[in-house]
């Protein structure tokens, strides 16, 4: 495990720990001591997992294997369609695409053959185990922590410095809860619509996935409306347009009355901001970089709104 790797569990142990922040503050102004809220709140996580592995998480792979086995399928269907064909006679590209799916070493390439895949698992179990135990010490020892970086500043600013930072760790933690709320949201939307829209089989799947990427703001929401529509594309074009239809909809509400009312606690953000900064954090980071670059963007600009513009404006 090279050293970026070890950075990158090292960040996102500390990001969840700050997610987490909230719900043991929650119970620890209800009289509960910190180390019974943080055991707690962990408990109550954990068992949220583990009914999710035990229950949904088979139903998932299951029709996720059944959507991978079908693509080829769905391929030749839409060799059938009249602009298809114009486009693959140009372009070719749905010929390259189902001559990597259907070849033969096509998981080989994936998954890099059986000992591959199982190293693969190994190695995402470890990093869950370190993340989790991570986790566990930044969610006990955060007020240590932060008595420790803000005892770094001179005396005469420290308190200044610990209310901004008090305020940072707020807003991060209330956008970490708001960003998986929202996940939620559009997940279950997703099941309920993908159930009565003829994609019943692959409902959970799909549900899984857009609740995964709709934590990566702006591009995950892009994605995850293409897939639907493609996938619904295999019932039918009806179907197809109804699903891009339901999803641009949806994107608006949530938008413009979900995440508003969700976030309602977190830091403000300019659009453009958002956009710039989950390409900057993806491009650097990868998926766990998108997720982490909207926090950390609000941070400098709360940073830049109470210490740089008031400097500014009291000269």
């Amino acid at each position: 495990m090279g050293i970026s790797s070890v950075l990158v569990l090292l960040v996102l142990a500390m990001f969840l720990a700050v997610g987490l922040s909230p719900s043991v503050e929650w119970f620890m102004r209800r009289g509960m001591r910190r180390g019974i809220a943080v055991l707690l709140v962990l408990v109550v996580v954990l068992a949220v997992l583990t009914l999710f592995v035990l229950t949904v998480a088979p139903v998932i792979s299951e029709q996720i294997a059944q959507i991978t086995e079908n693509a080829p399928g769905w391929l030749q269907d839409l060799q059938r369609n009249e602009t298809i064909q114009q486009l693959d006679e140009r372009f070719s590209v749905i010929d390259k695409v189902q001559d990597y799916v259907t070849q033969g070493d096509f998981g080989q390439q994936v998954f890099g053959g059986a000992l591959g895949f199982g190293l693969a698992v190994l190695s995402a179990v470890a990093n869950a185990f370190i993340v989790l135990v991570l986790t566990i010490y930044f969610l006990i020892s955060l007020p240590s922590i932060k008595h420790a970086a803000y005892s770094l500043a001179p005396a005469s600013k420290r308190g200044r410095v610990s209310e901004l930072g008090d305020k940072i760790i707020r807003s991060t933690g209330a956008y970490v809860s708001g960003a998986f709320l929202v996940s939620i949201c559009a997940g279950i939307s997703t099941l309920v619509f993908t159930f009565f829209a003829g994609l019943r089989d692959y409902s959970f799947a799909l549900a899984f996935i857009v609740g995964l990427l709709s934590l990566i703001p702006v591009v995950g929401a892009v994605v995850s409306g293409v897939i639907i529509t493609l996938l619904a594309l295999t019932v039918s074009p009806t179907v197809a347009v109804v699903a891009a239809i339901y999803y641009v909809a949806y994107q608006q509400v949530e938008s413009y009355f979900i995440s508003p009312k969700i976030m309602a606690r977190a830091v403000d953000i300019p659009g453009a901001v958002t956009v710039i900064a989950a390409l900057l954090g993806g491009s650097l980071m990868g998926i766990i970089g998108a997720l982490l670059a909207v926090p950390v963007a609000a941070a400098l600009l709360l940073l830049h709104r109470e210490v740089f513009l008031k400097r500014q404006d009291a000269r």
